[in-house]
């Protein structure tokens, strides 16, 4: 397992509420030995303006996932993980139900981990693949 320690989808899921992926009904549904899961809704939150899911929607799904997942392998008394790079390509359009992200690490080192984010409709046909990258700093010390 490459978690720091155990998490469960109800701790992720009760952390405070504001922030953008809350506002976007991100919840998270699994954890497993090395990847995290998020469903999101294709609603009017998430759509652009013709109707379907909004490709910056899904960037927020895919950045919600692979910071999370990089907080979860750092000691977070002693570090902070940042987005530092992200891209997505997006394969076809959703207009409706939901999305479910699958974020797994492509390098998870010392200072900068990789996370290939897999983005898929509710008939589980891929819609949009992501990587991030976050840097992983020294906490300051006046926090």
């Amino acid at each position: 397992m490459i978690w720091f320690k155990e998490f469960t989808p109800e701790m992720l899921n009760s952390r405070s509420k504001n922030h953008i992926g809350a506002l976007l009904g991100i919840e998270f549904t699994e954890i497993g030995e090395d990847d995290v899961c998020a469903i999101m809704p294709v609603d009017e939150r998430t759509h652009q303006p013709a109707g379907i899911l909004h490709g910056g929607a899904s960037v927020v799904l895919a950045e919600t996932l692979g910071s999370i997942a990089s907080y979860m392998c750092i000691d977070p008394d002693r570090y902070l993980a940042v987005g530092l790079e992200v891209n997505a390509n997006h394969i076809r359009p959703v207009a409706s139900g939901f999305v479910k992200g699958v974020c797994k690490p492509l390098h998870i080192g010392g200072k900068t981990h990789l996370w290939e984010i897999k983005i898929y409709n509710d008939k589980g046909k891929m819609n949009c693949v992501s990587r991030l990258t976050v840097a992983i700093l020294p906490k300051p010390k006046d926090q």
